[in-house]
């Protein structure tokens, strides 16, 4: 079985050349350097190479626009790094740095930062995030160039991650968010750096995945978009299929092994503690027209207690922890009862809350609203951000951190541990910059990705060939990437943090979309042309369009 890949960009395709032989490596679309026809261009043996300051200059010369948004990207995370020392710190930062809260998260993060810090401090650390936040930029322009995109459609996908202001502070936070993102979008470059996807190729991208769920537990559901592209794009052939079951076995072995090692040292066979739906559900309730008992109701939180959110229902001192219940009755159960009443009598209500939080992601704006974690957490400060008690600053500014190992257990408060990088430190005219960067208007907005994304997707159905169907199929696994990774937490609860990964899976899609819409209406101009190939829509092979490849 062969493929062929798609090149170019928006423009119309030049003459068509020969292709080459079956097998070879295809070529990335847009970044072929155009032919020198000048006698320094001799490639005879006797003719000396060009040095590599020239090769580099030429590069530069052809991406010279992500090479712009690259510098840009860079010193955004230099200014980051001189504004705040030695790292941003966050509650569930303890969890990776001190073994807080047991339980409550996988620790794939914690592994990494255990070999990072026995050479480096926590400095050492958000240096490393930003170099992969640089990194998935560069991958998202490849990866585009490579399914057919152009240039500037390429620069403008990859352009969130290296701008957007959330991304840069949360490279700068010690916290696993950017490493679920890489595994992300390394599993996604894998699975499309050719036409066809090899079984070799399918268990790469199935060990990313299954990683990714050692770093965050919202990882387990991307098996399900990775092998819903593989049945799709083969359309459902042996070898398709075989390599479905090859993602799915190697997507299995670090979530199992994880588990087993879980299950060794804490008797729990699993990533981490099941997500709980209780606050969701207790805040979207209407307790004055429940059907439940009284000992029930003495739970339900009050309006007032309703309006702060999801979050500070679980986590914070509401009626659900508080509530006098009767003598011998267990807590768990009657939050139990009222959680199925809640879902059983009123589900319109939780329906409408989680529909009500899908749609913040493409607000105009940010601003804290009134249920939602504070988007400050997640904002540059002008100074250095404490999150009483389990973040504060002591005297000469250095940084104590509060270790919780049970809810609502006692606090051990100790000061940071010398190795992790000392005091804090903030440039406040530097830390003002990024403030006033992120909240006037450095984030990316995403409304139209989805549309496109949606749009590019459904060509998949009418596309049987030729580049726009490469581009579409593309856009696909993007789209449904993006939609596992993004609707889940919203089911829970809301919160920025969790929106984060739409910079290297809704924006790529998006621009995907439009690229396959617009190859396709080329396609079908070629077609009605009357040089055009009869009875296809599919324009001739150029020399922007990458050889064909073999399937296996």
């Amino acid at each position: 079985m062969t493929a062929t890949t798609p090149g170019g960009g928006a423009a119309a395709s030049p003459p068509a050349q020969p292709a080459a032989a079956a097998g070879e490596p295809a070529a990335a679309a847009d970044s072929a350097p155009a032919a020198d026809t000048s006698p320094a261009a001799d490639t005879s043996p006797a003719a000396p190479r060009r040095p590599w300051l020239a090769r580099a200059a030429g590069l530069l010369g052809r991406h010279w626009l992500i090479s712009l948004l690259l510098a840009a990207g860079l010193a955004l995370r230099v200014v980051a790094l001189a504004a705040y020392h030695p790292a941003l710190i966050y509650v569930d930062s303890l969890k990776y740095l001190y073994g807080a809260s047991p339980g409550s998260e996988p620790l794939g993060y914690t592994a990494l930062l255990r070999v990072v810090l026995t050479a480096g401090d926590l400095g050492t650390v958000v240096v490393i995030q930003h170099l992969a936040g640089l990194a998935m930029g560069v991958t998202v322009y490849v990866l585009l160039l490579r399914r057919g995109a152009g240039r500037w459609l390429a620069a403008a996908a990859a352009a969130p991650v290296l701008l957007d202001a959330y991304q840069v502070q949360m490279e700068q936070m010690i916290m696993p968010d950017v490493w679920f993102e890489v595994l992300i979008l390394a599993a996604l470059a894998v699975m499309l750096w050719r036409p066809w996807v090899t079984l070799p190729l399918a268990a790469v991208a199935g060990v990313l995945l299954g990683a990714s769920a050692t770093v965050k537990q919202l990882g387990v559901v991307l098996v399900l978009p990775a092998v819903l592209y593989l049945l799709i794009a083969g359309a459902g052939s042996r070898r398709s299929l075989a390599a479905a079951a090859a993602l799915a076995a190697a997507f299995i072995l670090p979530v199992a092994g994880y588990a087993s090692y879980s299950h060794a040292q804490t008797g729990h066979f699993w990533l981490a503690h099941k997500q709980s739906l209780t606050g969701r559900l207790a805040a979207a309730a209407d307790c004055a027209t429940l059907n439940i008992p009284a000992d029930v109701r003495a739970l339900c939180p009050p309006p007032a207690q309703q309006r702060l959110g999801p979050d500070y229902l679980n986590h914070e001192r509401s009626s659900l922890i508080t509530a006098a219940i009767p003598a011998g009755a267990a807590r768990a159960r009657l939050i139990a009862e009222l959680s199925a009443a809640v879902e059983s009598q009123q589900p319109l209500r939780v329906a409408g809350a989680i529909v009500r939080d899908s749609v913040r992601l493409f607000a105009l704006t940010r601003d804290d609203t009134a249920g939602v974690t504070p988007i400050s957490r997640w904002q540059f400060q002008t100074h250095y951000p404490v999150f009483r008690p389990w973040v504060t600053l002591g005297p000469g500014q250095v940084i104590v951190v509060g270790v919780q190992h049970k809810l609502f257990g006692p606090f051990r408060l100790s000061v940071l541990r010398p190795g992790y990088g000392g005091a804090a430190q903030v440039d406040r005219p530097l830390a003002a910059f990024l403030r006033s960067y992120q909240l006037g208007g450095g984030y990316t907005l995403l409304a139209l990705c989805v549309l496109a994304g949606l749009a590019g997707s459904l060509l998949v159905l009418t596309a049987r060939g030729g580049a726009s169907r490469q581009l579409a199929l593309a856009c696909l696994l993007f789209t449904a990437t993006a939609a596992a990774v993004l609707l889940p937490p919203d089911v829970y609860e809301f919160s920025w943090r969790y929106q984060l990964p739409a910079v290297v899976t809704l924006v790529p899609a998006g621009v995907l979309g439009i690229a396959a819409l617009a190859r396709r209406w080329q396609e079908r101009r070629a077609a009605a042309s009357p040089g055009g190939p009869a009875g296809s829509a599919d324009p001739p092979v150029s020399p922007a369009d990458p050889a064909p490849a073999a399937a296996g």
